[in-house]
């Protein structure tokens, strides 16, 4: 009797010990939960505001985010190699007016595997520039699509869907593809017309 005793006497030790621990757990929960966001948020606005610095915030809009699954079929189909869109913030000004859009992609079609950008869009379709999440391509070809010769074809330009050629770039929407990396060029370009495309769904 005393050893049963014993034993009710440690399950009831045993789940005080675990109702403390979980309540203590949840009440650190609900005073970090804030200011993890709230730093989660601030690195991405980071981000985005490399390829778009006029902006002051960055807002996501629960109308275009549903774009996303809704289009994806269609932007398959759209010639973009294996191209889909992962995320899209509204970019607003001081004032808080909307001026325009950063829209992150993905192409699977790298050299080394995928190529993840993310591109600055004006309200009036003009790229801002991009800048690359994911990037892991061989060095010395792919890895080039990096250096600011590059990447930096594709900025201050307005057009529906950017052409990769090879030589010199003689157009607005052309785009010198790096000498020797003629697939990870690609894959850059794909994405960017995905999301040029994707932009233009939404507008």
């Amino acid at each position: 009797m005393k050893k049963q005793s014993g034993f009710v006497k440690d399950a009831i030790i045993l789940f005080a010990i675990t109702l403390i621990s979980g309540l203590v757990l949840g009440f650190v929960y609900d005073i970090t939960k804030a200011p993890i966001a709230a730093a989660a948020k601030a690195a991405k606005n980071e981000a985005y505001a490399v390829v778009f610095p006029e902006a002051k915030d960055f807002e996501e809009n629960e109308a275009d985010t549903a774009k996303i699954a809704e289009t994806a079929d269609e932007i398959a189909g759209k010639g973009f190699g294996h191209s889909n869109i992962d995320e899209v913030v509204t970019a607003k000004d001081g004032s808080g007016n909307n001026i325009g859009r950063v829209i992150t992609s993905t192409s699977k079609d790298g050299y080394n595997g995928t190529v993840q950008i993310s591109v600055g869009i004006k309200s009036d379709g003009t790229v801002v520039g991009i800048t690359f999440l994911t990037l892991e391509e061989t060095p010395g070809l792919g890895m080039r699509a990096a250096e600011k010769s590059f990447y930096g074809q594709y900025a201050n330009k307005n057009t529906k869907e950017f052409k990769l050629v090879k030589g010199a770039a003689s157009a607005d929407d052309e785009i010198s593809a790096i000498s020797g990396s003629t697939i990870t060029s690609t894959a850059v370009t794909n994405a960017v017309n995905a999301a040029l495309y994707f932009n233009s769904i939404l507008e």
